[in-house]
């Protein structure tokens, strides 16, 4: 039985893992991914960019909050795009790994955007129960996996894959194993896109809002300097670097504004406004001599 039909052991190795793990499989109705995600069957664990229709917040009532999550949503899956420009020129041939899931928003755009397989990689079982049952809904479940397992120690073989990317998801691994289990699993030349958010240790060492972020999702947010590097030493050239601090900031502005704010939103616009936490995007291909 071939690794795209056999379900996959859940790779819990060590304490942090198994913390991190009982923290997802906790959030089982966190209406704030569920809520907005239930228009359109896109439901995402990321946050966003740019800027929002600033008069919503005029609305009363309920009007006002089903105005803000609507948007809130609309700049969530508007985001995916910096991963799909990133990959553009991919094709229905492609094979992409998209390395901690989620509930499978951003995997299902990649493919009906580019027309790729995409085979995502997470380690919390009710997520890929529900990504699954998605798939099959939206008729790609021949083309979108969900594979139980740890995107650090995927069961794939060398060289499986054209293309791999990260959705603010490298906040919960060791980057230099999984940037070497990521250069692993691609082909020469592939190309590896992250969208992350980082502490800028260029401006400072240590931060009172960036280490409530690690608290609030059971993360540990690494230096900015420390994705160059553990990239190269991965063997990862990297040709794309774009900083979208500034941009950042007007997501969590609005979602402040939600009944379903969850406390975590002031830390990040204190991090975010005083440049101790950078948004980037970074694509990087495989040396073909690695």
């Amino acid at each position: 039985m071939s690794i795209d039909s056999a379900p996959q052991p859940v790779a819990v190795r060590n304490g942090y893992e198994e913390k991190l793990h009982q923290h997802w499989e906790d959030k089982q109705s966190d209406d704030i991914n569920l809520l907005l995600g239930a228009t359109d069957g896109l439901y995402h664990h990321h946050y966003a960019v740019g800027d929002y229709n600033h008069h919503i917040l005029d609305a009363a009532g309920d009007d006002r909050e089903r105005l803000i999550l609507r948007e809130m949503h609309r700049m969530e899956t508007d985001q995916v795009s910096l991963v799909t420009g990133a990959l553009a020129g991919l094709g229905p041939n492609a094979r992409v790994m998209d390395g901690g899931s989620g509930r499978g928003g951003t995997a299902f755009l990649v493919h009906e955007q580019l027309g790729c397989r995409v085979d995502g990689m997470n380690f919390c079982a009710h997520h890929n129960r529900f990504a699954r049952d998605l798939a099959a809904r939206r008729q790609c479940a021949d083309k979108v996996f969900f594979h139980d397992g740890n995107m650090v120690e995927t069961p794939f073989a060398d060289e499986t894959f054209d293309a791999v990317y990260t959705n603010e998801t490298t906040m919960y691994v060791n980057l230099r194993e999984a940037f070497t289990e990521f250069a692993r699993v691609l082909r020469p030349g592939g190309r590896f896109v992250l969208v992350t958010w980082c502490r800028n240790d260029a401006e400072t060492q240590s931060s009172a809002a960036v280490s409530a972020i690690d608290e609030h999702y059971v993360c540990h947010i690494h230096a900015r300097s420390a994705y160059l590097r553990e990239l190269l030493h991965a063997g990862m050239v990297p040709s794309q670097v774009t900083d979208l601090t500034e941009e950042a900031i007007p997501y969590w502005e609005l979602r402040s504004h939600s009944r379903l704010r969850t406390g975590v939103e002031e830390p990040f616009l204190d991090a975010y406004r005083k440049n101790h936490l950078n948004y980037l995007v970074i694509a990087a291909e495989k040396s073909r001599d690695a």
